[in-house]
């Protein structure tokens, strides 16, 4: 499965964030949070939600399911005038991505992209947030879902 590779522009996000390891995967609790409260964000760009990972800069040199890491539950907006109480903003940087098309359960896909695909591809990857696109085709925990996984890359040196 090769990606598309995409110059991506820099965006305004508004969202909650809480800090996780995979060992402790706090996701759901994250959303829960988020969801009642989304039609508070005013000004939004589309319908899409951004479920996006930020990690420390030595945070691929060894795999450690405890090493923590910031996990955001967002949505796109065209400014940070209005945020709602218990919210924050935060400035998406633009850059280049390989955007994987992932469809089902399945979380295998991350290894195959950070073992097997990153390995073999001329990038490296970058130390930007990663993040998956939720779009209307989007079911959790259902088969047929269907996402976006942004992995941020720049060419190898």
């Amino acid at each position: 499965m090769n990606p598309t590779i995409t110059k991506l522009e820099e965006k305004k996000l508004i969202g909650k964030h809480l800090t996780m390891s995979l060992a402790n995967n706090r996701t759901g609790e994250l959303w829960r949070s988020l969801m009642p409260r989304r039609k508070e964000i005013g000004n939004t760009v589309g319908s899409d939600f951004y479920s996006m990972q930020v990690f420390g800069p030595a945070y691929f040199e060894q795999f450690d399911p405890t090493a923590e890491f910031e996990k955001w539950a967002t949505v796109e907006v065209t400014d940070f005038d209005e945020i709602p109480e218990g919210m924050e903003g935060f400035t998406l940087p633009g850059g280049l991505y390989a955007v994987f098309p992932h469809k089902g359960t399945d979380t295998s896909i991350f290894q195959y992209i950070y073992a097997t695909w990153l390995p073999n591809s001329e990038y490296s990857l970058d130390d930007r947030p990663h993040f998956e696109v939720l779009g209307e085709k989007y079911k959790n925990n259902d088969p047929d879902s269907e996402e976006e996984i942004w992995i941020p890359i720049r060419p190898r040196a």
